[in-house]
């Protein structure tokens, strides 16, 4: 991610940062829907077509910067805890970092709505093979992290000890969301 952010200007990882956010916009929508949360899911419908014609396929944020839609981040982790599933046990996955047991079955229905994917699908998705897919997902967690990488400094550099201060931010962060 040092390497990545040395090469790339930040203005280019923002841009593919907009794109990965802008083609979740199915997982965003219906989330939204499922929740109650109309309005939300209107909005997103709204960032979604904005983004995708006059902000480039979402390389760009027309839809933050100049209509002042904010995204409204929502999977089915979320929509479980929303209907009062509690989180089980904190866990931490390889690659994809901290989780608990409802954030983890609730990846499983937003995979359905996620256009990388390399399953055979009734639909097109971006990608085909698991190649492909791995090469996505690698991208847009290193670009990530290449966004993002002095928070991870402050954090190991404040915390007493990291594991517990990880997965108790972790939980504090994903109540907070749910409870919005």
């Amino acid at each position: 991610a040092k390497g990545y952010k040395w090469a790339l200007h930040e203005d280019i990882r923002e841009s593919v940062d907009n794109f990965f956010k802008n083609i979740y916009f199915p997982m965003r929508f219906v989330n939204n829907v499922l929740q109650g949360k109309m309005r939300n899911a209107a909005e997103e419908s709204v960032r979604f077509v904005v983004n995708s014609t006059a902000g480039v396929l979402g390389l760009f944020d027309v839809a933050k910067k100049y209509c002042e839609l904010e995204a409204h981040n929502e999977d089915f982790g979320q929509t479980l805890g929303f209907y009062g599933v509690g989180s089980g046990p904190h866990i931490v996955l390889p690659l994809l970092g901290p989780s608990n047991l409802r954030d983890l079955v609730g990846m499983y229905p937003d995979s359905y709505l996620s256009p990388l994917d390399y399953t055979q699908r009734n639909y097109d998705t971006l990608t085909d093979t698991p190649a492909e897919y791995l090469g996505a997902k690698t991208l847009e967690k290193v670009n990530y992290v290449s966004l993002n990488i002095d928070w991870y400094d402050d954090i190991k550099r404040d915390a007493v000890d990291l594991y517990p201060y990880l997965r108790d931010m972790y939980e504090q962060y994903r109540d907070k969301q749910i409870k919005e």
